[in-house]
């Protein structure tokens, strides 16, 4: 077993380069797509292809390193990763159309998004054999990479234009494959109380366990309303009076009010446990829809991101370990799967679609109605799991 240190720093690394990553191809998309003269209609259809494409490759892949616990899941990551950032390479040297862009998206959302639960995996093998790794700081820290990265990214949009950012992501992808594929191998000891259970069907999992289906799909809701703040913050950053720079700077507040979460995480688990936990995340999430709704200038559009802290930044180290306490050990990568393909998968791709359509129709203020009313909705389906749960026990 390597060292516990060694394990968690290097765990925080990969968290380090997968939320750089991430910005650089994230951030900016909807800038980078409209700047290719693509409508906000048109934009959010192809952010949500995106999404889609991920939804699609990670059942396929989680159920793939379930049923093969040999192959590392490193080796599994890295080769994801690879072919994002071959996809990423062809569309910075060469311009398309609509359905260039859209094939290259899809490859780049299958694979990038999908590494990313496998990459959680990583660290939960280690964890669920005692190893403790801070998890949540390791996630708190990427959300810092990810604000630093926005700020970074906001100057040299600036001085260099929108279309350099497929660069910075194609050298931190890069990074990235190198952090994964470096990472310590998981031993797997051979049992002597016969074969460990089959892992079982994603529709098995569903059916025997409906409170965790039913927060499946309150998290569903309330990604596909918290996203579109993320994804389309730029509209209501121009809208407020800012421009395109400006929007590095709130993405850089946002996404650094996730690290605080990470200091006060475990404690919140542990008195609150996963599943008030996501509840919580589910109403700040319309408490940030509303305070940006209620925004007169772009001061107060940066007033409103540090509510992501009890949001988004909580709802992501809690939906690992809600994941974690309700699945079957067996099952815990096709678990993980399938909560990233209600979060930032369906719901990315719903977001997108319905976000981008209205941002043509009524402008940014109807967006962030739809996002509170998505919120809502996620606040009183999570509200019903828990009593569901409750009820079963």
């Amino acid at each position: 077993m390597p060292s516990v240190r060694r394990l968690d720093y290097h765990y925080m690394a990969m968290q380090i380069g997968f939320w750089a990553m991430f910005a650089a191809i994230c951030a900016y998309q909807a800038a980078l797509l409209t700047s290719r003269g693509f409508t906000n209609a048109e934009t959010g259809l192809l952010i949500a292809v995106r999404c889609l494409a991920g939804i699609v490759c990670q059942p396929a892949l989680g159920s793939f390193a379930d049923r093969h616990p040999r192959i590392p899941l490193r080796l599994i990551v890295s080769l994801a990763l690879g072919v994002g950032l071959v996809a990423g390479v062809v569309f910075l040297l060469c311009p398309m159309g609509m359905a260039g862009t859209m094939a290259v998206l899809i490859l780049m959302g299958g694979f990038e998004i999908t590494s990313y639960p496998l990459m959680d995996a990583m660290a939960i093998q280690f964890i669920q054999k005692g190893v403790p790794i801070r998890y949540s700081l390791g996630r708190g820290v990427g959300s810092l990479a990810y604000a630093v990265c926005c700020v970074a990214l906001g100057l040299q949009v600036t001085a260099w234009g929108v279309e350099t950012t497929l660069i910075t992501h194609a050298v931190l992808t890069a990074l990235e494959i190198v952090l994964v594929i470096t990472y310590p191998v998981c031993p797997v000891e051979e049992s002597t109380a016969g074969p460990a259970p089959a892992p079982h069907s994603a529709l098995w999992l569903l059916r025997q366990n409906p409170a965790f289906a039913l927060m499946l799909l309150a998290i569903l809701f309330g990604l596909t309303g918290c996203l579109p703040m993320s994804n389309f913050l730029v509209n209501v950053v121009t809208s407020r009076g800012g421009t395109a720079g400006d929007l590095g700077v709130a993405l850089f507040i946002m996404a650094g009010f996730e690290l605080p979460t990470a200091f006060f995480f475990q404690r919140l688990y542990r008195r609150l446990g996963g599943g008030r936990l996501l509840l919580l995340s589910m109403v700040f999430c319309f408490f940030k829809a509303l305070a940006l709704f209620l925004s007169p200038s772009l001061p107060f559009v940066l007033l409103s991101q540090p509510l992501q802290m009890l949001g988004y930044g909580l709802f992501t180290p809690t939906s690992v370990y809600y994941v974690n306490d309700s699945v079957p050990a067996e099952d815990q990568v096709k678990g993980q799967t399938l909560m990233m393909v209600a979060s930032n998968g369906l719901g990315g791709v719903l977001g997108s679609l319905f976000a981008g359509s209205i941002l043509d129709l009524g402008g940014p203020n109807a967006m962030l109605l739809f996002c509170m009313a998505c919120c809502t909705a996620a606040a009183l389906l999570s509200l019903a799991s828990l009593r569901m749960a409750r009820s079963a026990a």
